[in-house]
């Protein structure tokens, strides 16, 4: 059984608006890196201000940490996390072949969506940052509002079987978070690299990134050393750093 690792604090809500919004709130008292837990939200937001529910059993956590590095390297940390993700399910129920990586920052089960991540920063220069991370453990959202071509959504109990609590798969995820971590201050960011093109999802297929002017079309090649999508299009090899993935043309 995984133990809580060492120099990170921990604190759990029975509900609360938004853990990234009370790791803001904890900006001027936090001491080091703390893990905010929500059973619940009732203002949880996704990426591009999107709102995430965290129903009864789902899993809703901010790491706040203070921000020691580079802006650049910092954004990084989505890769890290992750990782971290994918190796806390295999932890909690094995399954290594199930659970896959979409970029920039969603961990796939069975070619779902299971878990998502949002990074932002916070505080004066910016000082910290909160990776807030959502998972379906119990649940898995509608349908009815997906766009064309996106993942549908899947939970690890309904898809997987695997029945976990919300603070059991907290400490399996604080110690693979901390794990990957010291990988990538030990190895930088191409040891991070390797290990999540490993198990990129749709590598060397054609997938279709969506901006916010635009849609691109392309093999998919790699991603790069800056964090950016590398695509094969037929005008050539495209740098994306920023864009919605669908599988196919959409």
């Amino acid at each position: 059984m995984a133990h809580w690792p060492d120099g990170y604090d921990r604190v759990v809500f029975d509900v609360i608006d938004s853990t990234n919004t009370e790791a803001r709130r904890r900006l001027n008292t936090a001491l080091g890196p703390c893990w905010i837990l929500a059973h619940a939200q009732t203002a949880g937001i996704g990426r591009r201000g999107r709102i995430w529910s965290t129903e009864a059993g789902n899993f809703a956590a901010t790491l706040l940490q203070p921000l020691n590095m580079p802006l650049n390297k910092a954004a990084l940390q989505s890769f890290t996390a992750a990782l971290a993700l994918r190796d806390a399910f295999i932890a909690v129920g094995g399954l290594p072949d199930d659970f896959t990586l979409k970029w920039p920052n969603d961990v796939l089960l069975k070619g779902g969506k299971v878990a998502g991540i949002l990074l932002e920063t916070a505080g004066s220069g910016p000082s910290h940052l909160c990776i807030g991370i959502g998972v379906n453990l119990a649940h898995a959202p509608s349908v009815s509002a997906l766009e064309s071509g996106a993942v549908p959504p899947k939970s690890l109990a309904g898809d997987a079987g695997l029945v976990v609590t919300s603070e059991a798969f907290l400490t399996s995820l604080a110690c693979a978070y901390d794990m990957r971590l010291t990988q990538f201050q030990q190895g930088g960011f191409a040891a991070i690299r390797r290990d999540w093109l490993a198990s990129a999802v749709k590598l060397g297929e054609d997938i279709t990134a969506r901006t916010v002017s635009e849609e691109i079309h392309g093999r998919f090649e790699t991603v790069d050393d800056t964090g950016a999508l590398v695509l094969h299009t037929a005008k050539g090899l495209r740098q994306i750093t920023a864009a919605e993935i669908f599988f196919g043309e959409g």
